[in-house]
């Protein structure tokens, strides 16, 4: 929040939070349920599952992004998601290893916030519609850097060098090698630059003050699970396994 706001909660952005955080619980309990539990779902690994899944982390960064304007101790807020994803890396890895997570979505959170204080006054310099345009240009061309190439989708503009992709220490960057691989993978390239599209949209939305009124509603219950994102992120996958291996050995009686 920049000095002059008003120091008001935009309880629809919690709002919209706490919908993509059931979207997320419900994404995953499929998850657990196709590629754990083998229930046969053919449509969870095609396009319809690819794009609820899309819209999940699409929208949860793009609202990550927005809130990092409205927050304080950004810091404390890094190291802690970066700290929490770590965890996650550490227990997946010794507890079911066959769904490792490297680099998930709460390392790139952290990362992006931190990253973002030395660029925050950087950023402030620039018009909020040229940073979005910006910004949304580059992710768009670096959706790819992952697969080796620029190009988003199926749009491929042209291969980068081998040379990139040599080792896994730079797979957080996006150029993990051949053998790399983890079950939720979202390096900063290109989902930093999703993030800063937030950050500038947040500067253009709250140019009006008319838009910050309205950011003010939201529904109380959807609003009070988007205030408590993390522990929700980290509890909800193992509250799933043991609902699924509870209702297992139920109907196996």
């Amino acid at each position: 929040m920049s000095a002059g706001e008003t120091p008001l909660r935009y309880h629809l952005l919690d709002t919209v939070r706490g919908i993509c955080l059931l979207s997320m619980v419900a994404y995953h309990g499929m998850y657990d349920l196709v590629d754990i539990f083998r229930l046969p779902a053919p449509w969870y690994n095609e396009w319809p599952g690819y794009l609820w899944q899309q819209s999940i982390c699409w929208t949860f960064i793009l609202l990550s992004g927005m809130c990092w304007r409205l927050s304080h101790r950004h810091l404390k807020r890094g190291l802690l998601l970066v700290g929490c994803g770590a965890a996650i890396t550490l227990v997946t890895w010794l507890v079911m290893p066959s769904q490792r997570i490297l680099y998930g979505v709460l390392n790139l959170l952290g990362l992006s916030a931190l990253l973002m204080i030395p660029l925050d006054k950087v950023f402030r310099r620039l018009p909020a519609w040229a940073g979005l345009l910006g910004a949304l240009a580059v992710f768009f061309l670096t959706r790819n850097v992952s697969r080796g190439s620029l190009g988003f989708e199926s749009l491929v503009l042209c291969p980068l060098p081998a040379w990139l992709y040599a080792t896994d220490v730079t797979a957080v960057l996006g150029f993990p090698s051949p053998t790399f691989w983890s079950t939720d993978y979202f390096p900063l390239l290109p989902w930093f630059f999703l993030y800063c599209a937030g950050y500038f949209l947040w500067g253009i939305l709250s140019q009006s003050q008319r838009v910050k009124e309205l950011l003010t509603r939201g529904v109380k219950p959807l609003s009070f699970l988007g205030r408590h994102s993390l522990v929700i992120y980290l509890a909800h996958q193992p509250a799933l396994m043991g609902v699924f291996l509870l209702l297992g050995q139920l109907a196996g009686q």
